[in-house]
């Protein structure tokens, strides 16, 4: 230790330069520096390359746009489609899987060949896909693209190899499966059509083989004709030319009868005996006019015919409702016999399906469910009762409930947590659902070993928060908080006021949660924090409310006597905030000039409410409108139990809360925290007043520090009152909407309609402060789409700062370096060069006077304020737009009832630390490389029934910088990262250690220390889409994977990591998708994914009985392979589809699969299937020799009757 403190001491007087510079040039991933570190420092690093890959792990939520369903009725498995290509396959809660199609492009139809682990799927780009779905991640085994035809429908008989394809001109092909070759048997348009036809037929719209003769094909044209087709006999066995338009047609199991969907709302029934005219044409929905007219309904886009055994079949079809009445809900309409039950739909119905007890078209159907996928909900409806209820969905698919606008990922949480959340969350779910389980109940999952609790929080655009249990991968629903109870409803308003208000006034920024005492903040878009505690006791409470005045008051320009002669570090409260207790005038209260001032965007109920278990508000803060102007939104925001301390900064600066006392301990503009140790030059403008142009920049006084100010001039900057915020022209907007509106990222309310409070009452304000952008409506993180060059050498956003004004609203300013002489510098003699180095032009004064330095990020913890500090105290760092790190010492009472009385000390302490870039994360870790934790309180009822044993005093945990070390007084490191840069630090010292110039081309989104391996590292997401772990305290590179660019503000909202490396982001509005980062965790994944595929017998046939087998005809000696194969049909053309093999042969993968279907799984099928096959020759053998017998008895009869008979008696 001796040798480690000299180290030190040499590292403190080493040069400025040498410590605080960066390197003068780095490549993009940059380029780790060090100060000269002599060998005596010896932290061992244990994270090595090896430990880290990256892979995705699960997705979860409702599958974004789906087009398409399937599902296997003996696996009992479901597969979705969707627009983007991909599909979701879906068991037993646990079995969730994840496909993606290398092209993109939209999936059109869903095939199971059932029962055999295999999944067919056709694309808009006319291929077709092959799923091998005998492993736990399915692969492409065959493609086969289609180059002159357009693929329309798809149809693959139960147990046979044979696809019928049908195109847009009309033509069915029929396709291999096994081989996913093209066989050269195809029934052509014109053959099938009758010649004196004149018109085309259409694309084919339907094909099903007739379940009493496997040979005979019924193939549906849109136009209205229907053809049944002999393959046989390679011909029609009878047209039908309708007057409407067919969407889709269904068979009785017995053959003899079919159904048809039309255009005009009608269901026509056809009898193969006589196919002139349809024997039945009914509008379920069409009424009778006066006139005596039907009245014309909307297309039937689907319908199925499923018979039952004890009742009347079941007609179940989608649409055709009448078009007299606008705006009415989607409908599903079940007919069973007489009764027609209509079941609306929150949503349009993309696709359906009943769900029947056999797989085999010729038997008794016996419907008992229907699936229905709508554009953004997955139900169940269940056929076995009168009502239809239905079941309840065990998946995650109403994250999109409310538009997600954050989340936050928290691993390795109090095992207790999970169960009371879960067990509070339960009393609220709903009810009224069916008693019957879930019906897709498919697949094989059990609990990892290595699991522990991991809970995910996702924020809403209602102002709702979620908790879901995200352990072992999966993703259930724990718990819901509705932040918009503990304000007053807002009073409805007409008029011009009614489009200025915000449309979702509750709307969640982001959540600052401690897991150990439970205790829980909230950013909303109206500038307001809640605080919550967790009560298992409902209680009876007043929540108080505290109102802060956080603007920027500074005057136009600020010249080195004023600032001189300001002491360095104010009372709190002293500058421009100024704070109110309670409540002061209402919302609808008008000041004297006729402005707005010292309102609250919301209305905090005042009176005594009575609230349940779960999270329970406590404290409400809310930032004013002053002078008209709305306040800006909340940038940055941190928590700590153990302190009871609660910050918070915007743009304007940084305000401190002790929640405990209930009361405001600073708050300050961000130019007042630097006080004499400001390092920039900067002119500063009072938003109340017209600013004047000044042409030339104030010099700081020859003992203040000063770096140089070469800035790029920011695309994003505002220049003017009443300005657009200015993107680059190349940033191509595309918002998805769901469950609400969203506007534009970059749009901004026209000039001179700023956001008002809402209220009915007071005046229609029409002024706003120059650079300061009005509310805009909440932008949700799901809502968000831009589309991006692929052109551009820097992937994303021209800057973060086009970024950040998206996220917040605001104006800020990043200092960003690119000059090949060191950026900063500290000599005087330097200081003078710079200040006067750059142009004196009026815009360069216009940009210096208009940018804000926001605060980014803020982190309580035990450290040193000052240089001079021999032991650690409570401290708070904060992380400025403008890359500065500052350090707030504190001074906060140790004993229990003195905490509760005696005010928090607090006050800048002067350090200053610079980065590139806007600060975005700290971390903390002692001197043997450990992460520092930072203190919390233990979580305690206090609405708990009176103890008199308990103990009612705070209990705390504190993780002291020398808790692991032999002696005290010996420093921790404290890791800083921002946009660009990433630092480690020595303190109390402030000695820099390590410098990482991150990325030059692009720059960082999200950053974070987490624990790996037993071992720490600092994981980066930039918006070039690199993700990148750096070593601590070397900061040595370790991956950098080139995983996800920016192409949408949806991923840079919600990206974030977490502890045992992993990671997630919002993949679509609808979709939260998982990563992992680390090694350990990619081999362990292939345990923790669920099977799709377990070894299942096939149902047997029922027996058809001797007469039906006699009289039945030979449909079950069709033999496909004899009428299809290359032998008989030949080979087909070429050109006309192109066979792409996949990643390996059907045979390779099978050999691949692992788990349960493995080689003894699959030779045990083998064996099943063969004795299936010995048991139903058996059967036949028995059946035939009955027969016989019966026969022989039948003739024995005969001839006995006969015997004595004359011929003249016959």
């Amino acid at each position: 230790m001796k040798k480690f403190r000299k180290v030190l001491d040499g590292l403190t007087t080493s040069s400025p330069g040498g410590t605080m510079g960066s390197p003068s040039s780095g490549s993009a991933a940059g380029t780790p520096t060090a100060a000269p570190t002599p060998k005596e420092i010896d932290i061992q690093e244990t994270l090595v390359s090896e430990n880290f890959q990256m892979c995705k792990t699960v997705r979860h939520g409702f599958p974004y746009q789906p087009t398409a369903l399937a599902f296997d009725p003996v696996q009992k498995i479901l597969a979705i489609g969707s627009r983007t290509g991909g599909v979701r396959i879906l068991g037993r809660p646990g079995v969730d899987c994840y496909c993606q199609h290398e092209s993109g492009s939209a999936v059109l139809q869903l095939q199971f060949l059932i029962n055999e682990g295999a999944l067919v799927t056709a694309c808009a780009d006319d291929t077709l896909h092959l799923w091998n779905l005998r492993q736990r991640r399915p692969a492409v085994l065959h493609s086969l693209k289609f180059n002159r035809e357009r693929i329309t429908f798809c149809h693959l008989p139960f147990q046979s190899k044979w696809l019928y394809v049908g195109t847009e001109r009309g033509n069915t092909h029929i396709v291999n499966i096994e081989s996913f070759i093209l066989s050269g048997y195809v029934i052509m348009w014109n053959k099938a059509i009758e010649l004196s036809t004149k018109t085309h037929p259409g694309p084919v719209v339907h094909l099903s083989d007739c379940p009493k003769d496997e040979g005979k094909l019924l193939i549906g044209f849109e136009s209205g004709m229907i053809v049944q087709w002999d393959l046989r006999g390679k011909k029609a066995d009878f047209r039908i030319c309708y007057d409407e338009a067919i969407h889709s047609a269904g068979w009785h199991h017995e053959g003899k009868q079919f159904m048809c969907s039309h255009s005009d709302g009608s269901l026509s029934m056809w009898n193969l005996r006589n196919t002139l005219k349809p024997f039945q044409v009914t509008f379920p929905h069409g009424k009778i006019q006066k006139d005596g007219r039907k009245e014309s309904c909307k297309p039937i886009l689907k319908v199925e015919y499923k018979t039952s055994r004890s009742s009347e079949p079941f007609v179940i079809f989608s649409g055709g409702l009448s078009y007299d009445k606008a705006g009415r809900r989607p409908t599903l309409t079940i007919m069973h016999g007489k009764a027609i039950t209509v079941l609306e739909m929150d949503y349009p119905i993309v696709e359906f399906m009943a769900l029947c007890e056999t797989p085999y078209n010729n038997e008794v159907q016996e419907p008992y469910a229907v699936v229905v996928l709508l554009e953004k909900d997955l139900i169940v409806v269940d056929l076995t009762q009168s009502n239809y209820p239905v079941c309840e969905n065990p998946y995650p698919m109403d994250i999109h409930e409310s538009p997600v606008t954050c989340t936050a990922y928290f691993a390795d949480c109090p095992p207790n947590l999970i169960p009371i959340l879960y067990s509070i969350g339960a009393k609220h779910k709903k009810t009224g659902y069916s008693q019957k389980e879930w019906p897709i109940a498919g697949g094989l999952w059990t609990l990892g070993c290595n699991t522990y609790p991991e809970i995910i929080l996702t924020g809403h655009a209602d102002g709702s928060i979620k908790f879901w249990d995200a352990s072992a991968i999966t993703l259930q629903m724990l718990y819901k908080l509705k932040t918009s109870k503990a304000f007053e409803k807002p009073k409805p308003v007409e008029g011009r006021a009614a489009d200025l208000m915000e449309e979702d006034p509750f709307a969640v920024q982001m959540v600052s949660w401690c897991p150990q005492s439970r205790i829980l903040c909230v950013v909303g878009i109206s500038a307001h924090i809640i605080l919550y505690r967790f009560s298992k006791y409902d209680a009876n409470t007043q929540i108080t409310s505290l109102e802060v005045r956080l603007q920027c008051e500074s005057e136009d320009v600020i010249s080195p006597s004023d600032n001189e002669n300001n002491p360095c570090f104010s009372e709190s409260g002293s500058h421009s905030p100024q704070t109110h207790h309670h409540h002061p005038a209402s919302p609808g209260s008008k000041t004297p000039e006729g402005n707005k001032d010292t309102i609250p965007c919301l209305k905090v109920k005042e009176r005594m409410v009575r609230v349940p278990p779960g999270y329970q508000a406590e404290l409400v803060i809310q930032l004013l409108w002053v002078d008209g102007e709305p306040p800006q939104q909340i940038t940055s925001l941190d928590i700590n139990s153990a302190y009871g301390l609660l910050a918070f900064g915007n743009c304007n600066g940084l305000a401190v809360v002790d929640y405990l006392q209930k009361t405001i301990l600073l708050c300050m503009s961000t130019l007042d925290l630097y006080g004499g140790a400001d390092p920039y030059q900067r002119l500063t403008r009072s938003p109340r007043r017209n600013r004047q142009s000044t042409s030339g920049l104030t010099e700081l006084s020859d003992n203040q520090q000063s770096i140089d100010m070469e800035r790029s001039k920011s695309p994003t900057s505002v220049k003017g009152p009443g300005r657009k915020l200015s993107l680059p022209t190349d940033l191509k907007t595309d918002l998805d909407h769901v469950n609400g509106h969203c506007t534009s990222p970059t749009s901004q309310p026209s000039a001179g309609k700023p956001r008002v409070p809402m209220v009915p009452e007071g005046p229609r304000l029409t002024r706003r402060g120059p650079g300061r952008p009005p509310f805009r409506k909440a932008q949700s993180a799901a809502c968000m789409e831009i589309s991006l060059p692929v052109s551009h050498t820097e992937v994303g956003y021209a800057s973060r700062r086009a970024m950040l004004q998206q996220f917040h609203g605001v104006t800020m300013y990043s200092h960003d370096e690119h000059h090949s002489t060191p950026p900063y510098s500290w000599t005087d003699k330097e200081s003078r060069e710079n200040s006067f180095s750059r142009s004196r032009s009026s815009s360069v004064s216009s940009i210096d006077r208009d940018t804000k330095e926001a605060i980014t990020t803020l982190q309580f913890g035990e450290s040193y304020g000052r240089k001079n500090d021999a032991l650690p105290n409570p401290c708070l760092w904060v992380g400025t737009s403008l890359g500065v790190a500052l350090v707030i010492p504190m001074s906060i009472p140790t004993d229990h009832e003195e905490r509760m009385e005696v005010p928090v000390t607090m006050g800048p302490s002067g350090t200053v630390l610079m980065l590139k870039g806007s600060v975005l994360r700290f971390g903390f870790l002692d001197c043997m490389g450990s992460l520092i934790q930072s203190p919390y309180e233990v979580w305690r009822d206090l609405n708990g029934p009176e103890d008199p044993d308990r103990v009612r005093k705070r209990k705390l945990v504190h993780f002291s910088p020398s808790s692991s070390q032999d002696s005290c007084g010996e420093g921790h490191l404290a890791v800083v990262c921002s946009e660009r840069q990433a630092k480690v630090i020595l303190m109390p010292s402030q000695s820099v250690l390590f410098v990482h110039n991150i990325t030059e081309s692009s720059f960082v989104l999200r950053a974070d220390v987490v624990s790996v391996s037993n071992s720490v590292c600092l994981a980066c997401f930039c918006a070039n889409g690199h993700i990148m772990t750096l070593s601590l305290p070397s900061l040595r590179p370790l991956m950098d994977v080139n995983y996800l660019p920016l192409t949408d503000m949806r991923i840079a909202r919600t990206f974030c990591f977490t502890n045992g490396g992993q990671a997630l982001y919002l993949s679509s509005p609808t979709e939260i998708q998982r990563i992992t980062y680390s090694q350990e965790m990619c081999d362990n994944l292939q345990e923790m994914l669920g099977e799709l595929f377990t070894p299942i017998e096939t149902p047997e046939a029922q027996n058809r009985g001797f007469l039906k087998g006699f009289f039945g005809g030979n449909s079950h000696n069709f033999d496909r392979e004899e009428l299809f194969g290359e032998a008989s049909a030949g080979k087909a053309s070429r050109s006309l589809a192109q066979h792409i093999p996949g990643q390996a042969g059907m045979e390779g993968m099978k050999v691949a699969a692992s788990g349960v279907v493995g080689d003894l799984a699959r030779a045990r099928i083998a064996l099943d299937e063969r004795g299936q096959r010995l048991g139903e020759l058996e059967d036949r053998t028995a059946l035939m020799m009955t027969s016989a017998d019966v026969f022989s008895k039948h003739a024995h009869e005969l001839m006995l009757k006969c015997k004595d008979k004359k011929w003249y008696q016959f």
